[in-house]
């Protein structure tokens, strides 16, 4: 079974698998965001095969069964990925925990793989507001900072370009899923603070969702 939860937002819903960080898709109902998760199956299937993972997007598709629906917020309206479901309080063994990881250190490097092969300028659309791949390295980057106080880390903002900043914290953030993911998350966690599974789901999905982008606005 591919257990996949739902993120019900007044106007956007996210269909997320539950165990493949990153395979997370939007859409304005239920359905289309069901249907935009089975679409990209097969894209997400290049990420796993780069991991060393086995993904059939076919099989993962069939198997498609939700697990659970939670409400939304203004955040998932926008466009982001925001409230963990329940599931993610269960904890990993610590070779669930290192899978996590590996998927999401191999998101993150596909995204900068795919930004490096781009040129400077990328065609305009409706996706990402008409930004240039500079500005979407740039985006990506900072939000590194987000994942990691969701994870209770003090992290600060970093000038942009600052290759280490991004590195050392991105250090953190697999460190601390490694460690999170196979512990139950406290009983109260904050408004900021989210489970490491979470975490894992967010920012790989981020770090995919704008490699796609990225991939898609370039000039023919």
């Amino acid at each position: 079974m591919t257990a996949v939860y739902l993120e019900v937002g007044a106007k956007r819903v996210f269909a997320c698998a539950a165990e493949w960080p990153g395979w997370c898709r939007s859409g304005r109902d239920e359905e289309r965001a069901l249907e935009a998760l089975a679409a990209a199956a097969s894209r997400y299937a290049v990420l796993a095969a780069l991991a060393g993972i086995q993904f059939d997007p076919v099989t993962e598709v069939d198997c498609i069964a939700i697990a659970e629906r939670v409400p939304g917020s203004a955040t998932t309206d926008f466009g982001a990925l925001d409230v963990a479901p329940a599931l993610d309080a269960e904890p990993a063994t610590a070779q669930q925990a290192g899978r996590l990881a590996a998927l999401v250190e191999t998101a993150w490097d596909y995204f900068e793989q795919t930004a490096a092969a781009a040129p400077p300028v990328l065609r305009k659309g409706p996706r990402g507001d008409g930004r240039d791949r500079d500005q979407i390295i740039g985006h990506v980057h900072e939000t590194e900072v987000l994942h990691a106080r969701m994870l209770g880390l003090k992290e600060r903002p970093f000038p942009a370009g600052d290759a280490a900043a991004v590195a050392r914290v991105r250090a953190a953030i697999l460190a601390e899923i490694r460690a999170g993911a196979a512990a139950r998350p406290p009983e109260d966690l904050g408004r900021s603070r989210r489970p490491a599974r979470f975490v894992a789901r967010r920012t790989a999905w981020h770090a995919l969702d704008h490699a796609w982008e990225i991939q898609d606005k370039q000039e023919p």
